[in-house]
């Protein structure tokens, strides 16, 4: 027993004991709430057809033991900390100062910095050198040390001697599994959700092989799963540079758009790899090199395995001890690690042994560190991995198969003349020259390539292609169902039965000249989608995104601020890194101790909306809200929610800054500034229909009035996955005609206007952004709707739906227009409210087989009549086009 240290023969036998009349743990200082599911969160309103339950023999609690701040107590300088919460540095002023040194500053740059003359005259700090000051960063609390350990092949001799520099990962999954920071964000259970009748897939512990493995372990368990991440990296540029090749660890407790940030701390570094030269044939590096990195990957996890199958006991966040089991559920690495990892066919016959694995496509590695990992699976924990399997895949094949059909300057001009918008990157100088992008450029370019292929190649090439970028937008969900499982394997159909129109346009080519076939490994695994994520749940949890930007900062960033030198970098690397690691977390600590706060995250059931995915600033925020500064990490979304303009289901919020572009303008100034002819028409026609439905009127002539305006306004959303979560804002443009924009340079929206059968939406392009002004002196109250800032727009109106043009499967609008009465032809416009904008929408034109020569980005809007409705803009719009707007 975790309590009172009794021996019973089973952990049924514990729990009856803990259960008991005697027990050791009272019941009254039993836990009352539980951090809630990702899956089960939310407003009521909005779950309101949302059900779940909890498999019912886990996660049980065996008594209460010490999180990870409560274990800081138990540093041997603890008690001086009771005098001074900051020992061995002064104060807090001194701690912030010799922290912020040994983040920024060089060895170097740290002792030029405190023998300045600036200090003759001011007090110096309690440290008076940078190896003092080092040392005492040292002397702060740490749990997990370093170990090196010499490695040899016995029979191969390497160039230089081997050595793994490595921790021990039970120690450090115990150190995420009992971090107070993550008591809001943190799942015990497995669990089934339901929404509207259907399952939903989301993080792990509510998809399938959770509750499988559940139903093998003894009654009681909780399950720790175990996320490996590793790939190998250059950390110098020069031919036979250095590399490095770190293993990263996390657990599938915590939610998923935790681990998705690197900064959060959610994943550690466990070990360095060795990477030797074996003095033996080419032939056979790859072969040893294999078997070594899973030599040194079976060392580094031996304390987990054992956990795995024997279980042991393990405070969580509250405190509160769980019988823990640390199953292998995923590997996040690129498809050549991959194929290292999964292996198996005398093994140190080295000629006939890697000639029998290469024939049946196998590394030649006899013993993967897996071998003996119970429920450990390759085909299950070599999940499908967003970030080479699509969207390297997309960059990769069909990418290069759009440059040859509709050729490399045509679709570089369809790119450069897109409207610019305010947050989507623009590619001035197109998408072809660059040889190397990375996945967010790949992403952007699969925002508007089916809309902008349009018309330059065959309907069924276009087809082909739209069918792999929905496919690969429906893989990045972060919460599936059997719908848009379903929706997400006919996207991959349809490529299928399209993908012949790629070989009649003699797309695909290489070396060699043209191919006639799809042996591609990474589409291939496109269609294991479907089982990872009934299997494992959401596959961007998974997702490589995270472990390349791990690298940068265990890796690249690190070797930058070593002394560089090839002999022992990778130990400088490891002593910066635990530094940076005891610093962030005894700054937590000392914050809280220091302060009087308690060292335990009070779990937080309130429905609220989420800003910000910083667990720790979100902690901070609740107990100290002045000390929010302090924390590092990503910053909240600014939420206009609270303070911003609110539409009539509140589900929209607008923010116009207070200081308007123009503070007041009269109405044949706008009509002369803007272009808009007709401006007091339109504002009249909105007046008289407001006036009439409302009842409100105003003796207030708005064409003697004065206005003030705004090239600009922010509309915010609630996701269309998670409606607790806030969006960040998206800008809206609208601003007058000017030397670089001679037509205006203005955004699209889609509004809420009044039909005859209730209620429509249109898109509309936004000319001008408004709000009638009263001069202080006068004693006018302007109605209602006059009071709120006002759009003039122009509209457009449906010509084609998406089954009109199956290829594209998207709306096509062209632009509304008038004739006056002397058959001139001018574009229809009208004055609508702020808030009746519902979205914002781009547009791309419909360019034909060429784009004319005369259109540039800033004209892009105002030369075409005819444009598709993109529905690929971003993965929110893509899931409201595909479901609430049809």
């Amino acid at each position: 027993c975790p309590n009172c240290n009794g021996e019973f023969p089973s952990i049924e036998a514990i729990i009856l004991h803990l259960n008991s009349q005697s027990t050791c743990w009272p019941h009254e200082s039993r836990p009352q709430q539980f951090p809630i599911p990702p899956g089960l969160r939310g407003s009521h309103s909005s779950r309101s057809s949302t059900t779940g339950h909890y498999h019912p023999q886990s996660g049980y609690i065996f008594g209460v033991g010490k999180n990870l701040f409560d274990r800081l107590q138990e540093d041997p300088y603890d008690y001086r900390r009771k005098i001074n919460t900051y020992y061995p540095f002064h104060d807090e002023g001194e701690w912030e100062l010799g922290r912020f040194l040994v983040e920024n500053l060089t060895q170097t740059q740290i002792d030029k910095f405190l023998k300045l003359k600036w200090f003759h005259t001011r007090p110096r700090p309690s440290f008076s050198s940078k190896d003092q000051l080092l040392d005492w960063i040292d002397a702060l609390p740490s749990f997990v040390p370093w170990k090196v350990s010499n490695i040899e092949f016995t029979g191969y001799k390497t160039t230089y001697p081997v050595q793994l520099i490595w921790r021990d990962a039970l120690e450090v999954v115990k150190q995420l599994f009992s971090d107070p920071v993550f008591a809001n964000h943190i799942t015990f259970q497995p669990h089934v959700v339901n929404t509207g009748g259907q399952r939903e897939y989301g993080d792990y512990m509510s998809a399938d092989m959770a509750w499988k493995i559940q139903d093998h372990l003894p009654v009681g368990a909780t399950q720790v799963p175990i996320i490996l991440g590793s790939d190998k990296t250059p950390v110098t540029r020069t031919t036979g540079g250095l590399e490095m090749h770190p293993l990263f660890i996390t657990i599938g407790n915590l939610d998923s758009e935790i681990r998705s940030k690197a900064t959060l701390r959610a994943w550690r570094c466990i070990a360095y790899m060795p990477i030797a030269k074996f003095r033996v044939h080419p032939d056979y590096q790859g072969i040893l090199q294999a078997r070594l990195w899973h030599k040194c990957v079976d060392l580094v996890c031996a304390s987990l395995k054992v956990t795995a199958k024997d279980g042991c006991f393990m405070p969580d966040p509250s405190r509160y001890i769980r019988y823990v089991f640390t199953p292998l559920v995923a590997h996040v690495c690129d498809l050549p690690e991959a194929t290292m990892i999964a292996t198996e066919v005398d093994p140190w016959d080295l000629d006939a042994f890697q000639k029998a694995a290469k024939a049946v496509h196998l590394s030649g590695v006899h013993m993967p560190y897996w071998r003996d990992w119970i429920y450990a699976c390759p085909s299950v924990f070599l999940t499908s991995e967003v970030l080479h399997t699509c969207i390297k895949f997309f960059a990769d094949h069909p990418l290069n198969w759009v440059k040859e059909t509709v050729g490399k300057h045509e679709l570089d001009t369809r790119f450069m003349v897109q409207h610019k918008r305010v947050g989507t990157r623009h590619f001035t100088k197109g998408v072809t020259h660059v040889n190397q992008m990375t996945g967010c450029e790949h992403r952007d370019i699969q925002r508007t390539i089916v809309a902008s292929i349009a018309g330059a190649a065959p309907p069924r090439f276009v087809r082909s292609i739209r069918a792999l970028v929905e496919f690969i937008y429906l893989a990045q969900n972060p919460i599936h169902s059997p719908n848009s499982l379903q929706s997400m394997v006919q996207a991959l159909a349809d490529f299928h039965g399209f993908k012949d129109a790629i070989i009649d346009a003699e797309a695909r080519r290489g070396k060699k000249g043209v191919k006639e076939d799809f042996f591609i490994p990474k589409l291939e695994l496109l269609q294991s989608f479907r089982g990872t994520v009934e299997r494992l749940g959401s596959l961007m949890q998974f997702s490589a995104d995270t472990t390349e930007r791990l690298l940068i900062t265990h890796c690249k960033h690190l070797f930058e601020r070593t002394s560089r030198r090839s002999a022992d970098f990778t130990e400088q690397c490891v002593r910066i890194l635990s530094r940076q690691e005891s610093m962030e977390l005894f700054n937590l600590y000392a914050l809280f101790y220091s302060r009087g706060a308690t060292l335990v995250n009070a779990i937080h059931i309130e429905d609220e909306e989420v800003t910000t995915v910083n667990p720790a600033l979100s902690w901070v925020s609740r107990v100290l809200p002045d000390e929010a500064h302090s924390v590092h990490g990503p910053r909240p979304v600014r939420n206009h929610f609270l303070k911003g303009v609110l539409s009539g289901d509140a589900l929209t919020a607008f923010h116009l800054t207070s200081m308007p572009d123009f503070k007041a303008l009269t109405a044949t100034s706008i009509q002369t500034k803007y272009s808009l002819v007709d401006f007091t028409h339109a504002l009249s026609q909105f007046i008289n229909h407001l006036s009439l439905s409302t009842g409100e009127h105003t003796h207030w002539d708005h064409r003697y009035g004065h206005f003030r305006t705004w090239n600009k306004f922010r509309l915010q959303l609630h996701s269309a996955f998670q409606s607790r979560v806030i969006m960040p804002s998206r800008v809206i443009q609208a601003y007058p005609p000017s030397d670089a924009f001679p037509l205006g340079n203005c955004d699209t929206v889609l509004i809420n206007v009044a039909g005859d059968n209730g209620q429509t939406s249109r898109v509309a392009q936004v000319r001008l952004i408004f709000q009638p002004k009263i001069p202080r002196a006068s004693d006018l109250v302007l109605p209602t709707f006059l009071s709120s800032p006002l759009l003039y727009i122009q509209f457009f109106h449906f010509v084609a739906n998406p089954n009109d043009r199956p290829e594209l499967a998207m709306w096509t609008v062209e632009r509304t227009y008038m004739v006056d009465e002397h058959g001139k032809r001018y574009r229809c416009g009208g004055v609508v409210s702020l808030v009746d904008v519902t979205h914002a929408v781009e547009l791309i034109p419909e360019y034909g087989s060429k784009v004319d020569k005369k259109i540039s980005s800033s004209t892009c809007l105002e030369g075409y009549d005819r444009f598709f409705l993109n529905s690929f803009a971003d993965k929110e719009s893509y899931h409201t086009f595909s479901t609430e707007f049809t």
